[in-house]
């Protein structure tokens, strides 16, 4: 049995069970495997833009004797897919603005699938923004620490999302809701860094870079301590809709 990383994991739970799954960016095929072994999916194509990950992911399938499960498929993003082929898409472990471009040179793809998994390294608030922007709605949210790294993901499907507040696009609105003790290190981390760097910056000469730096730095406190205020008072009963 594969043994996934505490990301991937929690990657896998967000998927809706039975769907037929498109792995994008598939590496070395762990996650296509881990789906099939655990019996989430009985169908998963999986792609890379690369062929050296490409090569190691096959051999990993074969090795799981999955062959007939896993479809190895060279695809830079989800150009090289069909309309209807897929019911779940799933990208881990890119940027943000990746991410947003694959989206956006296949909407007719997107357009066809129930639910986009997404797992952003960068660009998380952008991502959250495009995806508003586009009919698609964010129901539910994880965040995981792993090697001294924060991973933010979510599920989400084809609805309006009315998000009214930046701090809900930058945090993640139902990680906020939901309390989440993840999200709540990583701001208390957050606001360390942030407060430690605005006094530094006020040791420096008042350049114009270093005043449009610490412009920068309130903005980003500001918006951390609403996300703590949020965090630290809102009622676990008080949470909109949640899917896993």
């Amino acid at each position: 049995m594969v043994k996934l990383s505490e990301r991937l994991s929690a990657v896998s739970k967000l998927i809706t069970p039975t769907l037929k799954v498109a792995d994008v960016g598939c590496d070395h095929g762990y996650l296509s495997i881990y789906l099939l072994q655990n019996n989430i999916t009985d169908k998963v194509i999986a792609s890379d833009v690369r062929k050296g990950p490409l090569s190691k992911a096959s051999e990993n399938v074969k090795l799981y004797g999955l062959n007939d499960k896993i479809e190895l498929r060279l695809s830079d993003g989800l150009t090289n897919y069909k309309t209807g082929e897929v019911e779940s898409v799933v990208m881990s472990g890119m940027g943000g603005n990746l991410m947003i471009k694959i989206l956006e040179e296949s909407k007719e793809i997107v357009g066809s699938v129930k639910e986009l998994i997404l797992q952003p390294q960068s660009e998380i608030a952008g991502l959250r923004h495009y995806l508003s922007d586009n009919g698609l709605m964010i129901i539910s949210e994880s965040i995981v620490y792993e090697d001294f790294k924060y991973y933010p993901m979510m599920k989400a499907v084809h609805d309006k999302m009315n998000w009214d507040r930046e701090v809900y696009y930058k945090y993640g609105k139902i990680l906020l809701k939901e309390q989440d003790p993840i999200l709540h290190q990583y701001l208390i981390a957050e606001k360390d860094y942030y407060v430690n760097l605005y006094s530094e910056l006020c040791c420096q000469s008042p350049t114009e870079n270093v005043i449009a730096r610490l412009k920068d730095v309130e903005e980003m406190l500001k918006y951390n301590n609403e996300a703590l205020e949020i965090i630290d008072s809102e009622s676990e009963f008080e949470i909109e809709r949640v899917i896993t």
